[in-house]
């Protein structure tokens, strides 16, 4: 999966969820089960997303295949949508398309889980003391498990026997890396979106969501080599605000990357006004700020300028 929900609650959001705590929880959460090989997590607030009167456009638009497909699952095991509150997500590296595991908040029933899934004759999987359900044999197929009335895992059977092993004290998790750690606490989890990246992840993120990238053919891995760690956040009102701190190896890597960010922003300036006359400009407002070796990009755009922006889990090398 080359890009996760992002997309879908960027052009969602227009209110910011109130509490960050429950956005911490998650963190720690995913820390304490996500296997050490993650390389990119993100949570996300979707419970006031539902309201907005374009909501159900959006949504077709936006779904990428993973996420229609976690959902499909979802539904055919009695979850609806609307259960589902907050999420995170997690990615790994070693796979033609990443794979899309991660946790749900919301309201979630045990019982209904087994009573659908036995409806259609599919057996529980012991995991880790839990009962996990996977609709399908192949080893893509997505699996669920209930943890609590509040709170479900979901991910491939091998990736959800990762998680809740490591849940459960009997695998290596997340939290052994201190690197990550370190970046989760120190990421906005309070944001409406918040993520961490490291490695290959930091620029797949920016092929996959700089807006209107498509109009440049640029080598993102090549230009992202020298950054260590991306932290980044999504908050949004009237406008999107897009927040990203870049940790790169060396002032002088900083520099040079810096460079390279304010030519493509000119570059897509002058792309944009030949190709999208009329709709407002989302380089327009993009600030990038030099401190010794971290960078600081701020893109503030207008809602509409995103429209151009393909969804979520539909990128591809």
């Amino acid at each position: 999966m080359k890009r996760t929900c992002l997309a879908a609650v960027l052009v969602f959001s227009f209110t910011v969820f109130p509490n960050s705590t429950r956005g911490q929880d998650l963190g720690k959460g995913a820390l304490a089960s996500f296997p050490p090989e993650t390389i990119r997590l993100e949570g996300s607030t979707l419970a006031k997303l539902r309201g907005l009167p374009n909501y159900a456009s959006l949504r077709q638009r936006y779904m990428g295949p993973k996420l229609q497909k976690l959902e499909d699952a979802l539904s055919q095991l009695g979850f609806r949508e609307d259960d589902i509150d907050e999420m995170v997500l997690g990615m790994r590296p070693g796979t033609a398309e990443m794979d899309l595991y991660g946790f749900a908040s919301g309201r979630f029933d045990a019982k209904t889980l087994a009573d659908r899934a036995a409806a259609q004759g599919l057996s529980a999987t012991a995991l880790a003391g839990q009962s996990a359900y996977c609709l399908g044999a192949s080893v893509s197929s997505p699996c669920v498990a209930v943890l609590s009335g509040s709170q479900g895992a979901f991910g491939t059977l091998t990736l959800l026997t990762s998680m809740l092993e490591a849940r459960a004290g009997q695998a290596p998790a997340l939290a052994a890396n201190e690197r990550f750690a370190r970046l989760v606490s120190d990421a906005p989890t309070g944001s409406m979106i918040w993520g961490v990246a490291v490695g290959p992840a930091v620029g797949d993120w920016f092929r996959g969501w700089m807006p209107g990238q498509g109009n440049v053919q640029m080598d993102w891995a090549s230009v992202f080599q020298g950054v260590d760690s991306l932290i980044y956040s999504v908050d949004a009102a009237d406008k999107v605000n897009l927040n990203l701190k870049l940790n790169c190896q060396t002032p002088e890597g900083a520099a040079s990357l810096r460079q390279v960010l304010e030519g493509l922003k000119l570059a897509q300036e002058l792309a944009w006004q030949s190709q999208n006359s009329g709709r407002p400009n989302p380089y327009q407002a993009m600030e990038v700020e030099l401190n010794g070796p971290q960078l600081s990009l701020r893109l503030v755009t207008e809602y509409t300028s995103l429209e151009g922006v393909g969804g979520p889990g539909t990128a591809q090398k």
